[in-house]
């Protein structure tokens, strides 16, 4: 009369689903490590791009100050170097016993570090965004040497601690919250 018809049941096994899972972590521990790099690297342009705006400003208020102590701040026509008034030795270049918002010739910034929310602007302030340091993670270093030759390297090392030039080099390193140290250099000349 009556005949059942007996119907498979139809899924996954025990075994199969282990295989499917451990199969998706494996391509899902791939991706991820494919797309950390990735992100990381995105991020280095902003970075990049930040540390130059800074190392513009500090080289901006830093070429804005005089070449050196010895110089007539006043518009005069004597410089240093001129007229039996040398300057500055390069063992005494750095701040001459002043604050950052004094500082008032370009070698004062020799030895100038700063990182994080003590990375100030020109008037000592601390440079912020909706009360965040905008250069969190980042720091500032500055040094300043003779270099009349133009080659980057201190002319203090082959002429002496006590050298005294007409050129310095201005060398500002950004380094940025991944550690990636950037360099930037200009040179100021005794006009």
């Amino acid at each position: 009369m009556f005949a059942h018809k007996q119907t498979l049941a139809k899924g996954f096994t025990l075994i199969e689903l282990i295989i499917g899972i451990v199969v998706f972590a494996v391509a899902l521990s791939l991706f991820a490590s494919l797309i950390k790099p990735l992100a990381t690297r995105s991020v280095e342009p902003i970075l990049q791009v930040k540390a130059a705006e800074l190392a513009q400003s500090l080289m901006n208020e830093i070429f804005a100050k005089s070449f050196d102590q010895q110089s007539n701040r006043s518009g005069g026509l004597v410089r240093c170097n001129e007229l039996a008034n040398p300057c500055t030795t390069s063992n005494n270049l750095g701040p001459d016993n002043e604050s950052r918002d004094s500082y008032n010739d370009v070698d004062d910034y020799h030895g100038l570090d700063q990182s994080g929310i003590a990375i100030l602007d020109a008037n000592a302030n601390v440079i912020e965004i909706d009360g965040q340091s905008f250069y969190a993670g980042f720091r500032a270093q500055v040094r300043v040497y003779y270099d009349d030759n133009m080659d980057g390297i201190d002319d203090a090392i082959a002429g002496g601690s006590a050298y005294i030039g007409n050129t310095k080099l201005i060398q500002i390193t950004i380094i940025t919250p991944n550690g990636e140290p950037i360099i930037f250099t200009g040179l100021r000349s005794n006009y």
